[in-house]
């Protein structure tokens, strides 16, 4: 799907991938040696509904719980952006590792949602007990239930077509409150819908979150998860319910804040879940230098965003180098790193050759695809499947 028009921005990694000096000609220090922070990142386009200013009811009568803001004060409009050239990408060296590609990952109807029809550029879907009707450009075939089945929907989004457009919601009937509870994978947590047309969690994900219960799962001892981009939290809450300690990363306190009620909501208040609203380059950058690794990673990042003092993130220019680092954060036998890509120009071949380049010489096994979602059946055999996002996975050892 095609995204805005922006200026390009310098784009780390293009330069010489010498690891003993910079792209700027500076001897390059590795990790463990004390040198400036440098980084950016952002909200997801996407997931720019943090922004929104709404607040719950929840959040109104709690005490302000502590966010943990790595960041520092919020720089002037004429002061330049992060350089991540410090860093340079390294040439790694060995094999390519396996690949399966291409690879479906199709997410089951969950009691808490279900994708009741689509057609017409547009989806009609349940979440919890609301039915809700949205715009989906890939929806190109007409819908299967009549007009009536349609307008029996809750909310409806109008408004710009794009993914990352503004707009406002409908209601054909009684209007629906700011939040409702909803459940996936036997964790609750909070819908709410914003002007960015989303709710609070993007259910494709589901084939992603259960391969990661099942290698919870799986393992003796404590499993370290790393959550970058992680929004409202919905797979950090999953991952501490299936017990693994997590770090959640996001540039917005307030999708921060929103994945602390969600958290309240879950009963998992006692679970190991950092929150931090850091920018994501910088975190990684530090994880880095502290030696600190993991044994999965999760990462959502948009096509382009702000991070909280400004910073700017273009996934073509910033994702080779993110990558890089993630790379450098894998544990010994490690479950592995997932990427998922939203609304972007670019086959699945791109992120996932982008993927074995990165993780060469580290073995495993690099699968890369779409996530789709499937209709619900009113007949046997006549429910489509609704492709959402591109993906890309290396797991460290192949099942």
């Amino acid at each position: 799907m095609a995204g805005k028009k922006r200026q390009k921005a310098g784009k780390p990694g293009s330069g010489s991938q010498r690891p003993a000096t910079t792209r700027s000609g500076k001897p390059y220090r590795a990790p463990g040696k004390p040198r400036s922070s440098a980084g950016s990142d952002s909200r997801p386009a996407k997931r720019t509904d943090t922004q929104t200013g709404r607040q719950s009811a929840a959040s109104k009568n709690r005490p302000k719980q502590q966010i943990d803001n790595a960041t520092a004060q919020p720089r002037s409009e004429g002061q330049q952006g992060p350089d991540y050239s410090a860093r340079p990408i390294v040439r790694h060296k060995g094999d390519l590792p396996d690949q399966k590609v291409p690879l479906i990952l199709e997410s089951a109807n969950e009691p808490g949602y279900e994708l009741l029809d689509s057609g017409d550029g547009q989806k009609l879907e349940r979440y919890g007990p609301h039915r809700i009707v949205r715009p989906e450009a890939q929806a190109l075939w007409p819908k299967r239930l009549s007009e009536g089945e349609w307008a029996k929907a809750d909310a409806v989004f109008t408004g710009d077509t794009e993914e990352d457009g503004l707009g406002r919601w409908a209601f054909p009937g009684v209007p629906l409150g700011e939040t409702w509870p909803m459940q996936l994978l036997d964790v609750d947590f909070w819908g709410r819908l914003t002007s960015f047309r989303h709710v609070g969690v993007f259910p494709e994900q589901i084939a992603h979150w259960q391969f990661m219960v099942e290698q919870i799962h799986a393992r003796r001892g404590t499993v370290k998860i790393l959550n970058l981009f992680g929004y409202t939290g919905v797979a950090s809450l999953i991952a501490a319910h299936a017990g693994a300690e997590v770090t959640h990363v996001d540039a917005s306190k307030k999708a921060i804040g929103w994945g602390r009620e969600n958290q309240a909501l879950a009963g998992l208040e006692d679970r190991p879940i950092r929150w931090l609203c850091d920018d994501a380059m910088k975190f990684l950058l530090r994880e880095e230098r502290r030696g600190n690794h993991y044994d999965l990673i999760l990462t959502d990042p948009p096509k382009f965003g702000r991070g909280p003092n400004g910073e700017v993130w273009h996934l073509f220019d910033h994702l080779p180098l993110m990558l890089d680092l993630c790379r450098a954060l894998m544990a010994p036998k490690s479950i592995g790193i997932v990427l998922t890509a939203y609304s972007i120009r670019a086959s699945f071949f791109s992120i996932h050759e982008l993927m074995r380049e990165t993780m060469r010489g580290m073995g495993g096994t690099v699968e890369s695809g779409e996530l789709i979602i499937r209709e619900s059946e009113t007949t046997a055999g006549d429910a489509r499947a609704l492709s959402t996002s591109l993906f890309s996975r290396w797991l460290c050892h192949a099942r």
